[in-house]
């Protein structure tokens, strides 16, 4: 018998309703284009206060335990009370305290001003995505590629735009790019509707997620620890490629181009994967882009001049396409808390995966960052092997 994980508010429906995937679409972008301003300021940051790459790392692992790994307990809480406060209470976080890291006066105060930036990512992310598949019909691959589109848009526009907002107006004036965010948040404020809620009042945090995975829990580990591994791998170049580049004489704009390009073609790849899976499955896409992505990644760390602008592109289409095939496959895997899966697939993993950064960040310290990645980039390749053991593309016979 299933206790209290009735869906409340949910709105039953064959179509997806793209009006309320828009306006999630643009809360995911707007808090993760303020989230993206960090990574592209990076060498500016250890100029100022003189930082390692292990503390990179470290600010890189912070941020990520904040924004990603605390998400299934904000999935459970938005499950369980009102969502709307989690979605602007978080994106009223990202918006005012990632800008003010541009007038951070010490070390100790970055770190603060990113952090509670990044409390902020966790809180809407969940409730964001629950929603998605709610309203996702029968097209839960596209519509969550879509909604994760926004957040990988986000990471691609941020950078150019903080780069060039930083060389023209200088990093002390960040903070007056709330305002663009704060607009955007009234609007969303009007539209937005209510999330409605999971009734998991009486399982309880461990009690709910037993509930939710059920006899999916084998699957549903192996599809996190390969998303973890895909988190690792992104994570590890969108920290250091840009101090790599600032130490090869790129200027700032240049790597903010770099980033915006890896994630743009994350962005695009994202949105064509969610449209293929609907109609061949999951695994076929897991396959190509994660075999593909180790080469990928190798040629951007040889390549030279012009070209390293393609191989960001190329590498950011195949590591990020399959971001939210996870998400969407987690929630057709255990579909009774669908806040709280996606908070472990696009929160938890995505942490997860950050929090290993540093090791990356301290190996670069010892042996220099060039070798390091090059390491990290035969990641992808590992997990094809996992991969064979996913579920195929009838998700409910292999349940």
């Amino acid at each position: 018998m299933e206790v209290g994980l009735e869906k409340i508010g949910k709105r039953p429906s064959s179509r997806a309703d793209m009006k309320v995937i828009f306006l999630l679409t643009l809360v995911h972008f707007t808090g993760d284009f303020y989230a993206s301003f960090v990574n592209p300021l990076f060498p500016l940051f250890v100029e100022r206060f003189s930082l390692t790459l292990t503390e990179v790392g470290l600010i890189t692992g912070i941020a990520r335990i904040l924004a990603f790994v605390v998400q299934p307990s904000v999935g459970y809480m938005a499950d369980r009370y009102q969502g709307r406060l989690f979605i602007f209470g978080g994106l009223f976080l990202s918006v005012v305290f990632f800008p003010l890291a541009g007038i951070a006066p010490s070390f100790l105060m970055l770190v603060l001003f990113i952090s509670v930036g990044s409390i902020g990512a966790s809180m809407y992310h969940p409730p964001c995505a629950g929603m998605v598949s709610n309203y996702a019909g029968r097209r839960p691959g596209l519509s969550m590629s879509v909604f994760i589109l926004g957040g990988t848009l986000a990471f691609g526009a941020g950078p150019l735009f903080i780069t060039y907002y930083v060389q023209f107006q200088g990093l002390s004036a960040t903070p007056y790019t709330m305002i663009l965010g704060l607009g955007v948040m009234v609007f969303l404020l009007l539209t937005v509707p209510n999330p409605g809620r999971e009734a998991v009042t009486k399982l309880g945090f461990i009690g709910s997620i037993r509930e939710v995975l059920g006899a999916a829990w084998k699957p549903i580990a192996l599809l996190w620890v390969i998303m973890v591994l895909r988190a690792f791998v992104g994570q590890s170049f969108m920290t250091f490629i840009p101090i790599l580049y600032a130490r090869e004489h790129y200027s700032l704009v240049s790597i903010g181009a770099m980033i915006s390009l890896f994630t743009v073609g994350g962005a695009i790849s994202g949105l064509l994967a969610g449209h293929l899976s609907d109609r061949w499955g999951y695994k076929p896409i897991f396959f190509f882009t994660h075999g593909l992505a180790s080469i990928s990644l190798y040629l951007l760390l040889v390549l030279q001049g012009d070209c390293v602008y393609l191989s960001a592109f190329v590498a950011g289409f195949l590591v990020l396409a399959t971001l939210p095939l996870g998400v969407a496959m987690g929630q057709e895997l255990a579909p009774k808390g669908k806040s709280m899966v996606s908070s472990l697939m696009m929160g938890l993993a995505f942490g997860t995966g950050g929090l290993m950064t540093p090791l990356t960040g301290k190996l670069g310290d010892l042996f220099s960052i060039r070798p390091v990645l090059m390491f990290v980039a035969m990641v992808p390749l590992l997990t094809t092997t996992l991969i064979g053991f996913l579920p195929g593309k009838s998700l409910k016979r292999a349940q």
